[in-house]
């Protein structure tokens, strides 16, 4: 208990104990804690108020130091009675205390012959405001005088201070009050006006940064019969809309409105201390006047209603002040035209879609030669955007009826159309995606493009996303909706080019009322065929197969500098096999010898004498399904079927996976190491002991090793040039390659190795391969992929 606490205590020691006493302030402080102007004096004094019978005459109250005028009020004096002309009142406003309690405050001006004093109502208080009104006199008792605004004294109001509205018949003569109510049209700049009007918008609420803080702005068009004007209210003021249910066609009286010239007109703002009174006063209706869209021509604040055809994506940009913000365009259509409208800042994150109903109040129609129309309508800060108005007579219902004709196309009727450029919007799902690609425009700059497809029940389109479009994050089997797509004339069919006007959204619940799931419609899609039955550049095909042979992944890199990774197989089904190429995340797939699979939408390319499957990011590659394994022979049947076994002499150039057995001759070791260029693959020549790829030009601190074991192979009837790489080379050595690195760098020999491999010599051995005519030697080499016996 401090000093001044203790003080107020000896006055109450006799009638309460010292615990008791600070019971009672600790349960009083809980009652006020959301009470700013309440400290621990003004509580125990409270409590030595309830105790102390005798009435104290406060100093203030005394003859010699009276503050019965306000010119002589004197900060920190307390419980003073004050009498004075009420001039202004505040609609009260609400606010959150720091501990997260809400409360009210309310502000009055009182005024003597003397001076004007500001009266703070706070929460407990804002009762008392119901039975004053301006221009009464009134009696204020239990007031503290306290430092406010700008150093200007102010009176608080307590909780248990009281109001009484005092007879005119007073002594003092008090400064009368003249509520004049100016019409609109006469209010000039700088001045306090009173005002009766109707309103005519409510505009949204608008948020603002101003030194690091947030502020918020509304201005509310007022009109009389006299004219018409900007209202704006500021900050914490925003929220008297809701309070006092404020709409369009209420009269209004405002008083104590401040005016001010902004851009060469005259505006109104809401003071600090100045009230919005909603009633019923004799001012006229407002006429609302829907301005046709045909009829466009350069005029300011109109108010238009159309129907959504068209919406772009919002963009930023930056002021010259450095700040940051939006813009964003939609088109609207009547029953006479369309036109474009642009939305600024705040307004550009308005949820408007295509086919919404939208009213722009307050709106203004300018010239803009890039239009068709020739004019568009730009908002402002004080338009008001209304979406999908509940009701607007007859062209509400036309617009309604236009809606219908604003659906998406369904994707198989796209290859009909004749006209390229043509905007149409389509609702499908993601089938196949492309990596981003760049490429050189003729102007120098750097462009980025990605291809997909996309379907729905009728068919497939081929999209293109342009730029910023390349990045967005759509994923195969992802239902999308692209508005605005352009179509674009192929040689063949016609595709959609999705650029900079155009969106990528969530479809809506109506547009997957009828679109098929992923897998409907991969089996719409997808042509099943045999191995033998593909051809070169085939298109959503899907293909059954056996895993038969797979090899480890291999790292390369890309001309942008990037890191890529692949890894064959072997695929085999009853009609044959061949080699697919399992790009990036593909290659990180688990898969096994054996493992039957489903592959949909590769790339069938030709290369090397022979057709191949691509595998990359917009092929889909899983487990086959069950209906799948009933035509699916089992891997003994196909290695049966694919590896048929021939003698030498009856090898032909164009076998494919035949069975060779035969005895290794002529196995040469002087070198058997080769030094590959970790960035490219390709050979490194040795230069003063640095590896010089001649490829990329680049110096290799350690190679990348790639072991060959040239022989030939023999058997009763003939013999064949044969040479086996990496993991082949290691079976037959039973090294690993790092190994017989470490010996050969060692001995600083590259034949360190000769005798082991001479030692192969009259090994037995059957490999599968491929037959091949060695153009060079003229002779048909054997291509091994896979040694399946070995017998010393």
């Amino acid at each position: 208990m401090n000093e001044e606490i203790m003080q107020e205590y000896q006055k109450v020691k006799d009638k309460i104990s010292e615990e008791e006493f600070l019971e009672k302030m600790n349960e009083m402080k809980k009652d006020y804690e959301d009470v700013s102007f309440m400290n621990d004096i003004d509580i125990a004094r409270m409590i030595v108020g309830q105790h102390v019978t005798e009435k104290n005459t406060p100093l203030s109250q005394k003859k010699e130091h009276s503050m019965d005028k306000i010119s002589k009020m004197e900060e920190g004096a307390d419980k003073l009675k004050i009498i004075g002309r009420v001039m202004r009142i505040s609609n009260p406003k609400k606010f959150t205390s720091r501990k997260g309690k809400d409360g009210k405050v309310a502000n009055l001006v009182l005024a003597d012959e003397t001076e004007e004093v500001r009266i703070v109502f706070w929460t407990e208080n804002i009762k008392l405001l119901k039975k004053i009104k301006e221009g009464d006199v009134i009696e204020i008792d239990g007031g503290d005088v306290k430092e406010g605004y700008r150093g200007r004294k102010e009176i608080h109001l307590k909780p248990r201070s009281t109001i009484e509205v005092l007879d005119e018949d007073t002594d003092n003569a008090f400064p009368d009050y003249k509520e004049e109510i100016t019409p609109i049209g006469s209010i000039e700049e700088d001045q306090e006006v009173n005002i009766i009007a109707r309103i005519v918008r409510v505009p949204r609420i608008r948020t603002f940064d101003k030194d690091g803080k947030d502020g918020k702005v509304a201005s509310l068009e007022i009109k009389d019969e006299t004219g018409q004007v900007s209202y704006t209210l500021w900050n914490r003021d925003t929220e008297l809309i809701a309070d006092l249910d404020l709409n369009e066609g209420d009269a209004i009286k405002v008083l104590g409105a401040q005016s001010k010239l902004r851009n060469g007109e005259i505006s109104l703002t809401h003071p600090f201390v100045g009230r919005i009174i909603k009633g019923d006063y004799d001012v006229p209706d407002i006429e609302e006047k829907v301005f046709k869209i045909g009829d466009a021509h350069e005029e300011k604040d109109v108010t238009v209603m159309g129907l959504v055809t068209k919406v772009q994506d919002a963009i930023t940009f930056e002021r010259s002040d450095g700040s940051s913000g939006s813009v964003r365009s939609i088109e609207i259509a009547d029953d006479t035209g369309s036109i474009r409208v642009t939305l600024w800042n705040d307004d550009t994150t308005l949820e408007i879609n295509k086919g919404d109903i939208v009213k722009i109040l307050g709106g203004n129609i300018e010239f803009d030669e890039y239009a068709a129309s020739g004019y568009r309508i730009n908002t402002t800060w004080n338009t008001r955007i209304m979406i999908n108005p509940e009701s607007d007579g007859n062209l509400l219902e036309v617009l309604q009826e236009y809606k219908k004709h604003l659906e998406p196309v369904k994707i198989g009727t796209i290859s009909d159309m004749e006209d390229e450029g043509e905007e149409i919007d389509v609702v499908g799902r993601v089938v196949s995606i492309n990596d981003p690609r760049e490429f050189q425009r003729e102007d120098g700059t750097v462009g980025l493009v990605r291809s997909a497809d996309l379907a729905d029940e009728s068919g497939v389109v081929r999209i293109s996303l342009w730029d910023e479009k390349a990045h967005t994050n759509i994923q195969i089997g992802e239902p999308v909706r692209i508005e605005n797509a352009r179509t674009k004339l192929g040689l063949y069919s016609v595709d959609l080019s999705v650029g900079k006007t155009s969106r990528i959204m969530d479809p809506n619940e109506e547009d997957m009322k009828d679109l098929p799931s992923f897998e409907e419609l991969e089996e719409m899609i997808f042509t099943t065929k045999k191995i033998d039955e593909l051809e070169e550049d085939d298109r959503n095909v899907r293909i059954i197969g056996r895993i038969i042979d797979i090899y480890d992944p291999n790292e390369f890199q890309r001309d942008d500098g990037s890191r890529g990774l692949v890894r064959s197989l072997e695929l085999g089904d009853d009609t044959g096999a061949m080699r697919a190429s399992l790009w990036d995340e593909k290659a990180e797939i688990p898969l096994n010898i054996g493992d039957a699979i489903r592959i949909e939408n590769p790339r069938v390319t030709f290369r090397n004498d022979n057709l191949e499957l691509s595998v990359g990011r917009n092929t889909q590659l899983g487990p086959a399904k069950d209906k799948d394994l009933d035509a699916l022979p089992t891997f003994k049947e196909l290695e049966d079927m694919i590896f048929q076994s021939r003698k030498i002499e009856e090898l032909d150039e164009d076998d494919r996976n035949i069975k060779v057995s035969g005895d290794l001759t002529d196995a040469f070791g002087g070198r058997i190491l080769s030094y590959r260029c970790p960035n490219c693959n390709n050979r490194l020549e040795s230069i003063e002991e640095e590896y010089i790829c001649d490829f990329c030009g680049e110096t290799a601190e350690e190679p990348r090793y790639l072991l060959m074991l040239p022989a030939r192979l023999a058997d009763d009837t003939g013999e064949i040039r044969v040479t086996f790489f990496g993991k082949q080379a290691e079976q037959l050595l039973g090294m690993t390659t790092p190994e017989v690195a470490d010996i050969i760098a060692k001995s600083a020999d590259e034949g360190a190795l000769e005798d082991k491999v001479e030692d192969l010599n009259g090994v037995h051995i059957t490999v599968i391969g491929d037959a091949k005519f060695d153009e060079y030697n003229e002779e048909l080499r054997l291509n091994p992929k896979k040694i399946i016996e070995v017998e010393l």
